[in-house]
């Protein structure tokens, strides 16, 4: 087994816990500071079985840690460890994708149950396939994406129904694997299903099951997928091409909780959590009278939408590195980079097919791009000559979008708060491309010396040198 890592700026945190796992046999290793933890994984150190972390620390704290750990191993459980007092930094830490969090001061028993449920958890990912031992947590910086984990962080210690709306190669079963995995059923199965690939006939045996002798062909009983799913997660994909009938059925399901096997004449309880996807306007298909009423208000008892790639257009060169690095480990091979022309350009790109089209791009340029480093002229001829978004219209659309997100949520001056962000942005921008000088930044936004120097210390805007004299 891998070691625990115990990463506390306190040497009596680290002692206790220590002595605790040699006690129990368990192989550790400490640092005093995240800093020493993130530089022994850069230089290449293998990822800990467990990581067990302090929140707050001189230097990078606890969930800048968490973050580097999750971008890089995903599978790895990290517990942060806090002050009872500081709740916030304990739901800061389950949106980032902690395992646990473990109170201070804690009883050493507890500690010991709470790291041997993560080996647990880690060994039981590591036992899993390929693809479910590279499935990350969800990336993104982007604000919508923002919303996305804070709702599933919210959503940790709740067995509601979910239902996740968002266009085709979006992430959602991605998010509904998060919601499972953060949930208080995460030991138990997790049971996906995509309602609209498998035949009509077909789909109510493979949801409830069927006796034998029940149809043609039903030479034996078998279990259906609410039933594998029994104290665990049922995932619906595409719930809004699920055909009239079935909607009945799964409607009964969610109402009493209990269900009939294709045939069968028992009731059998269904202890599941259901969460729902689609890509479809469902209030749309209600009105159509394509889909039940009824059941669209049993699923959208919460409502996750997530957004397209189009509407976070800044993770475009985060998720294109990680998609590289995985078609690398998948292929045996050193994984390409590409350079800042080619990210550029992709991030013009619309991507219709979401994520799903952007990991499929990224797989076919680590076998087919020539050289280490990709190029725009190494693209796919249909990207190459695919014209990126309009600038203008990209960015006003983007602010279209916030504006309708603050308004939907009641947000308070909203206008002093765009205002803000829209200046803090064009006066870093320029600051970054004058090198820091302010009087050179000024000039090339049009405002004086003093209003500069006013507005960044206003925003608490870094960087930015006060005389060009002295600059080279």
């Amino acid at each position: 087994m891998k070691p625990v890592w115990i990463v506390d700026d306190d040497r009596s945190i680290r002692w206790v816990l220590e002595k605790t796992l040699s006690r129990e046999g368990i192989p550790f290793k400490s640092f005093a500071s995240a800093s020493e933890a993130i530089s022994q994984l850069e230089h290449g150190a293998e990822p800990p079985q467990v990581l067990l972390s302090d929140i707050r620390m001189p230097g990078q704290s606890g969930l800048e840690l968490l973050q580097e750990v999750k971008t890089r191993f995903p599978s790895v459980p990290v517990i942060i460890m806090t002050a009872y007092s500081d709740l916030e930094s304990a739901v800061a830490a389950f949106q980032g994708g902690a395992f646990e969090y473990l109170p201070k001061p804690f009883d050493v028993d507890q500690a010991v149950e709470l790291i041997q449920r993560a080996i647990d958890e880690s060994t039981h990912q590591s036992g899993a396939t390929e693809d479910e031992a590279l499935a990350p947590e969800i990336l993104g910086q982007a604000p919508a994406m923002q919303e996305v984990f804070r709702a599933i962080g919210r959503l940790a210690l709740s067995n509601a129904t979910v239902l996740i709306t968002g266009e085709s190669g979006s992430g959602k079963e991605l998010v509904a694997r998060a919601l499972h995995r953060h949930s208080m059923r995460a030991d138990k199965p997790f049971v996906a299903i995509n309602t609209a690939a498998i035949p009509k006939d077909l789909l109510e045996s493979e949801l409830f099951g069927h006796e034998r002798g029940s149809f043609t062909g039903a030479q034996a009983q078998r279990r259906g997928r609410f039933e594998q799913a029994e104290s665990g997660t049922l995932f619906l994909d595409e719930i809004g091409d699920m055909p009239q009938e079935l909607q009945t059925r799964l409607l009964r399901v969610l109402s009493d909780g209990h269900f009939y096997r294709v045939g069968g004449h028992s009731p059998i309880k269904a202890n599941v959590r259901v969460i729902a996807a689609t890509h479809q306007n469902l209030e749309t298909r209600v009105k159509d009278g394509l889909f039940r009423e009824d059941l669209f208000h049993r699923l959208n008892v919460i409502r996750i939408r997530l957004p397209s790639l189009r509407e976070r257009r800044e993770d475009i060169p985060l998720l294109t590195r990680h998609f590289m690095q995985k078609s690398a480990r998948e292929l045996g091979v050193e994984a390409k980079r590409l350079a800042d022309p080619a990210l550029k350009y992709l991030s013009g790109l619309d991507f219709q097919g979401n994520v799903r089209q952007l990991e499929n791009l990224c797989h076919w340029l680590t076998v087919m791009a020539p050289g280490q480093q990709i190029e725009i002229g190494d693209l796919p001829a249909e990207l190459r000559e695919a014209a990126p978004s309009s600038l203008a219209s990209d960015w006003e659309s983007a602010l279209k979008d916030e504006a309708d997100r603050l308004l939907a949520r009641g947000v308070p001056e909203i206008h002093h708060l765009l205002e803000q962000q829209f200046e803090r942005i064009l006066i870093s921008r320029a600051l970054t491309h004058t090198g820091g000088r302010r009087i050179e930044a000024a000039q090339a936004l049009g405002i004086g010396r003093n209003t500069i120097t006013r507005k960044i210390a206003e925003l608490s805007i870094d960087g930015g040198k006060e005389s060009a004299s002295t600059q080279v």
